[in-house]
């Protein structure tokens, strides 16, 4: 079966289970686990901040971030189709008492214009801004890597207003590739950043939460009170120093994501958007079933994608998919629609 599902299916490589073998661990709640401690490092380092905290998922470490930058009964400007939008069970509600303004933004990044239009400074009867809340890559809006410059700007007015922005960079190492820059061109005009280890990295659990000593001092209070508190993690910790150091795969990644569009893009009756970085949409609308309907037909045949809405399926190419592989779905795919 090829596994084209998520970049969070990826099983751990042989380094990454050596080093969690043989990981010297102890308490992280009691903050002396050395390889947590380790990874914390290297993460804050390669992202340009103070301080990282190691947390369970990126969900998490969103949410924290949320909590710590923000006043209850403040609101947060975001795009529509973010993930803290669409995926995360209204948790900025839940856990931090803050109302969204949602953008239909451009390329699902607001620009400084629309920040500017939507800051409210906040009176008896309306709630100020409290934080501009970023994502990229775009994972609803196709993977798409947000232009560095436009990001920039963005992040840059809602600062001269007073607003913290927090960036959701889920698969930032990935966007860093698909315009060859640094993950610190995006990371050193924002005030906090997530980013997962599971997902386009390929290790097998945990993300990273990144920012100033004290936000980092603050975060770390949130996740106990989220449950987020582990022990001897360095176990988890150890596989995610590895994926960190080695991104090499990545720019393969986006390859086979290339190839796969234009495969799948000559084949009747799909529409495909051309993949910028791992995520490759196809669009059912011409064929005589629905997205549901396909997924179930290619699974026959041998290849895994996901729902992505009714006429919508998501293919995500990743480390543990070869050249080969893609070559092998394409057929595949076709011979279902056949």
């Amino acid at each position: 079966m090829i596994d084209l599902r998520s970049d969070t299916v990826t099983r751990p490589t042989e380094a990454m289970r050596e080093e969690a073998a043989g990981a010297a661990v102890g308490d992280d709640v009691h903050g002396d686990d050395p390889t947590v401690t380790e990874l914390e490092r290297r993460a804050a380092d390669v992202v340009g901040m103070e301080a990282a905290l190691f947390v369970p998922s990126g969900t998490m470490g969103n949410q924290i971030a949320a909590r710590v930058h923000t006043d209850r009964g403040q609101e947060v400007i975001t795009d529509r189709e973010s993930h803290v939008v669409r995926y995360e069970r209204a948790g900025f509600s839940q856990h931090s008492a803050l109302q969204l303004r949602t953008i239909d933004a451009e390329r699902g990044l607001p620009t400084p214009e629309a920040v500017r239009e939507a800051y409210l400074e906040g009176n008896l009867h309306r709630p100020s801004t409290g934080l501009l809340s970023l994502e990229n890559t775009h994972n609803a809006r196709g993977g798409l890597a947000l232009d560095p410059d436009r990001f920039q700007e963005s992040a840059a007015q809602a600062q001269e207003l007073g607003v913290p922005v927090h960036l959701d960079g889920a698969r930032l190492f990935n966007a860093a590739v698909a315009h060859d820059v640094d993950v610190t061109t995006y990371t050193s005009t924002v005030d906090s950043v997530m980013f997962c280890l599971s997902k386009g990295l390929g290790a097998p659990v945990g993300s990273m939460l990144a920012g100033s000593a004290a936000f980092i001092d603050r975060a770390l209070e949130v996740r106990k009170l989220l449950g987020g508190g582990m022990r001897q993690a360095g176990l988890v910790a150890a596989p995610g120093i590895v994926a960190l150091e080695d991104r090499s795969h990545l720019q393969h990644d986006h390859e086979n994501a290339s190839r796969l569009a234009d495969g799948l893009a000559e084949i009747d009756g799909l529409s495909i958007t051309e993949p910028e970085t791992n995520i490759v949409l196809a669009d059912t609308t011409d064929l005589s079933h629905s997205a549901e309907a396909f997924l179930a037909a290619i699974e026959e045949e041998g290849v895994q994608a996901s729902q992505f809405g009714p006429e919508i399926a998501r293919f995500v190419t990743h480390r543990d998919v070869s050249a080969t592989d893609i070559e092998e779905a394409i057929d595949a795919v076709t011979a279902a629609l056949a």
